[in-house]
């Protein structure tokens, strides 16, 4: 029986697969490593509160964000766990991570004395984790080991509890850049250690050197962000090893048929007719469009999965429409839903596979997904 839905498009979410994947992410890199699952960008556009909870539920004890206001939120939802705050500015609602408990990442030497300062104002000693720039050139100080510990030093209220840096190519096989970064932080972490500065968290890794076994880069803590959702990017290369993480994607994406209509040989479909009908054909019209996650260059390009068959999107991606040739699915009718993506009488296209369509990644698709898509947790 096809799935007749009162939705127009929305996005069904896993509870169990949350889990699972955090799970699998944890029995690799489990005992000695600590997990700091990410999920900012509302976790990758699943819900951040909700896998927040599910994360919580089994067993995290940190989390992280990328600013004051996603932590300010997950706070106020009742998530008691410690959250990491990975890319804001200090000076921004500076007095919320000190009110709501939050861990800052400051990314240079005035950072440093600037949280001390306002630990000192506060009459309270929060810890903070400190970024370093070993090669994506972004956020992080670029300061030499004698020049952090002065700093970290100088402090008399603010502890520094974290070092951490970002990788800028962990899934290319092809070239030391991965190896170079490494190598620099743990150079650095050690000259900091002969300084006699003791830090409790190294963490570089995000999902990639987890899931290729990146072991020097794991430390005492890492940072699962995609492999909760259920995703491992490609590795390039023919040095790069097989993944040693198995986990599937938590999201379903769907979409209803509004209508069908059958169009003759030659028919322009869409805006500026940038599809012409090859034959007579079918086309169903989606409650979808680019509005609602679905990339415009998926004009005709892209595919869907309706009735068990992949069908191709024809014509313009609309903001709230597209349309798609249900020829070879002639027995579809308005009220039955399409994937966009997840699996179906067999077929699967996932956000990876999307994202190549699209020529985008499947963090942009994933995270592209409209917040007027209605999430379904099941």
């Amino acid at each position: 029986m096809l799935n007749r839905q009162p939705l127009r498009c929305w996005a069904e979410i896993s509870r169990r697969q949350i889990g699972e994947n955090f799970d699998a992410v944890r029995r690799l890199v489990a005992p000695a490593v600590e997990l700091a699952p990410v999920v900012k960008a509302d976790a990758c556009g699943h819900g951040a509160v909700e896998v927040s909870r599910i994360l919580c539920e089994r067993g995290a004890r940190w989390l992280a964000v990328a600013s004051t206001g996603e932590g300010v939120r997950l706070r106020e939802a009742g998530v008691g766990v410690r959250i990491l705050v990975m890319a804001d500015f200090l000076q921004v609602e500076p007095s919320a991570l000190i009110g709501y408990g939050l861990t800052p990442v400051v990314h240079s030497l005035p950072d440093i004395l600037a949280w001390d300062k306002l630990n000192r104002q506060h009459g309270v000693s929060r810890p903070y984790h400190l970024k370093v720039d070993t090669g994506l050139c972004r956020l992080g100080t670029r300061a030499t080991a004698p020049e952090i510990a002065e700093a970290v030093r100088g402090c008399s209220a603010a502890q520094i509890e974290g070092l951490m840096t970002h990788f800028a190519s962990a899934a290319d096989y092809t070239g030391a850049q991965t190896t170079e970064q490494i190598t620099s932080f743990l150079q650095l972490a050690a000259a900091l250690r002969q300084c006699g500065i003791a830090i409790r968290y190294l963490h570089l890794s995000g999902t990639v050197p987890i899931a290729y076994g990146r072991r020097e880069a794991w430390q005492q803590m890492v940072r699962p962000g995609h492999a909760i959702y259920g995703y491992v990017a490609p590795a390039s290369g023919d040095a790069a090893p097989p993944s040693m993480l198995h986990v599937r994607p938590a999201l379903t994406w769907k979409a209803s048929i509004l209508a069908i209509k059958d169009v003759p040989l030659g028919a322009g479909i869409g805006y500026r007719a940038t599809y012409r009908a090859p034959a007579p054909m079918r086309l169903a019209i989606l409650a979808a469009g680019y509005a609602d996650g679905i990339p415009h260059q998926l004009a005709n390009t892209g595919q869907v999965i309706a009735g068990g068959k992949l069908a191709p999107i024809v014509g313009a991606v609309g903001m709230d429409l597209t349309s798609i040739d249900i020829t070879s699915s002639p027995h579809l009718q308005p009220g039955d839903a399409v994937t966009l993506l997840g699996s179906e009488g067999g077929i699967s296209i996932d956000a990876q596979q999307l994202g190549q369509m699209a020529g985008t990644s499947s963090y942009s698709i994933l995270c592209g997904i409209a917040a007027r898509v209605k999430r379904v947790w099941v």
